[in-house]
């Protein structure tokens, strides 16, 4: 199964417990402004769609790396100012990132990304069970 990642760190556990109350409240903070996103499962691949609507895809940007997905990018700005006073504005911009720790059986070797209608799918196939399965070496008479 495909998990959101829990941002744990490698740090000592006295120094964690000290920061524990500032890393709380920066994963709130970055909970708050990550995208939507749900994560599925098929016979032969993963799935991860994540909800960027505004975001060009040259500002998308895709990265495995040791059983961790990673999708960062920056949606931009584009509304005038100029002439307009706002009643308000519920519309967020700025930096994102989200992190998904893929399963064992995932092959990082083998993986999509589609965008379309703002959302962002990328497909991540699984390893072929029959690949694993080991080989009995006969012993031969010397």
């Amino acid at each position: 199964m495909v998990e959101k990642s829990d941002f744990s760190s490698n740090t000592p556990s006295w120094l964690s417990q000290m920061y524990s109350p500032l890393r709380w409240a920066g994963e709130k903070v970055a909970e708050f402004f990550s995208p939507s996103s749900e994560a599925a499962t098929t016979d032969t691949f993963y799935e991860v769609s994540v909800e960027l609507p505004g975001v060009s895809d040259s500002d998308i940007h895709i990265e495995v790396h040791d059983n961790r997905l990673s999708v960062t990018g920056e949606k931009q700005s584009a509304r005038e100012e100029e002439g307009k006073s706002y009643f308000f504005s519920e519309r967020s911009y700025g930096k994102f990132q989200r992190i998904f720790h893929l399963p064992p059986d995932a092959d990082e070797t083998k993986i999509s990304a589609t965008h379309k209608d703002g959302v962002l799918v990328i497909k991540i196939a699984k390893k072929d069970e029959t690949a694993s399965v080991g080989k009995s070496i006969p012993v031969n008479k010397g």
